[in-house]
């Protein structure tokens, strides 16, 4: 079956006729950036690499890739042995000692997979990124930005200032976070709840390697604050027993399940499917760009479905009939099944990723 490919301006054109265009990323958008280092599969298979069987085995016992659940259950569970027989002193402290082994794991499969520092991506890419950026957050777009990476790409690509002001395009972007008000001069920013994130128009949907939840408050550590690499700032906020906010792979029912124990996710969550929900007077448009909409994400693909998004323009790479790219309008074709009657249909289209020039 033929299907037509729109390049990217085409589909901003067409776009243009809704009130609203907002965009959804996937990993394709950090794999166009570095495809050396964003071209793998789970953090979680990358650490299991060098990971010990026992530390493995916990894993599939306990039906998790999340470091954080295990990193503490091992924890709670040297204090408990310890209280029910204080002579397995070995035990306890080998189960503290693979709490503290998995925190190194976690760090180094992060560390080996991501860009240290914001310089290592040169100026002309961002200002590639931040064009494309600007026509949802633009000085008069007026969208939003959800993304299902928890990488720093995106932030750093927002927070980039070109060298020359003849070239810098203007971004209106919100995350919710500022500084706190009891420790202005902190090396982080908070987020200030819902309450305060009215006007927050970028949201980490899995969460990010530059958020840390110190239980009382959710912090992000911020390049500009700290002048630090990814890798020390999140070695620091480990030794502090802080751990990084992000939704480990798994299926999407487990994802859904830590998204909502996470006052910051769920906001996030809800903010997107209001999005879907919403149906302002001239439409809305969203753009998906480098997802492949597998069935674990189909927590937040159904809300496309199942809501009143007016039209879905969806990033191909490449052949639109090779094997990946087929399986993506297969999954999209599922979605677009899933709009109720009640509502109008959903409009579907595709366009070329590599015509959208993210990276340049």
């Amino acid at each position: 079956m033929t299907v037509k490919i729109l390049s990217f301006d085409q589909a901003l054109k067409k776009a243009d006729s809704y009130g609203k265009k907002h965009l959804l990323l996937g990993n394709g958008f950090s794999i166009a950036c570095k495809p050396d280092i964003f071209a793998y599969g789970s953090l979680f298979e990358e650490a299991k690499k060098t990971m010990p069987k026992e530390l493995a085995a916990i894993f599939a016992a306990m039906g998790t890739q999340d470091f954080e659940e295990v990193i503490r259950a091992l924890q709670h569970a040297a204090a408990i042995v310890f209280a029910y027989n204080p002579k397995l002193k070995r035990t306890m402290a080998r189960m503290n000692g693979d709490a503290e082994k998995l925190k190194t794991d976690l760090i180094q499969a992060v560390a080996g997979r991501h860009p240290p520092r914001p310089n290592d991506i040169t100026d002309d890419r961002y200002f590639a990124c931040r064009t494309f950026l600007s026509n949802f957050v633009g000085a008069n777009a007026g969208g939003k930005i959800y993304t299902m990476n928890y990488d720093l790409l995106l932030y750093w690509a927002l927070m980039h200032e070109e060298d020359d002001p003849a070239e810098f395009i203007v971004l209106n972007h919100d995350d919710g976070f500022r500084k706190d008000q009891d420790d202005y001069d902190a090396p982080y920013v908070e987020w200030q709840g819902e309450g305060a994130a009215h006007g927050q128009n970028i949201h980490y949907l899995h969460g990010a390697l530059h958020l840390f939840d110190a239980g009382y408050q959710l912090q992000k550590y911020t390049w500009v604050n700290t002048g630090k690499a990814l890798v020390d700032q999140a070695n620091e906020a480990l030794k502090k027993n802080m751990f990084p906010v992000f939704v480990a792979e798994g299926d999407s029912k487990s994802k859904l399940t830590k998204i909502q124990h996470s006052a910051y996710l769920h906001h996030n969550f809800k903010s997107f499917a209001g999005v879907c929900q919403t149906k302002p007077k001239d439409g809305t448009a969203l753009f998906v760009y480098g997802h492949s909409f597998a069935k674990n994400d189909a927590h937040v693909l159904d809300q496309i479905g199942r809501g009143k998004i007016a039209h879905l323009f969806v990033s191909l790479y490449g052949d639109p009939s090779n094997k990946a790219n087929s399986a993506i309008r297969a999954n999209v074709e599922r979605i677009a099944a899933l709009r109720p009657k009640a509502f109008p249909a959903l409009s579907v289209d595709f366009f070329d990723a590599a015509s959208a020039k993210v990276w340049g």
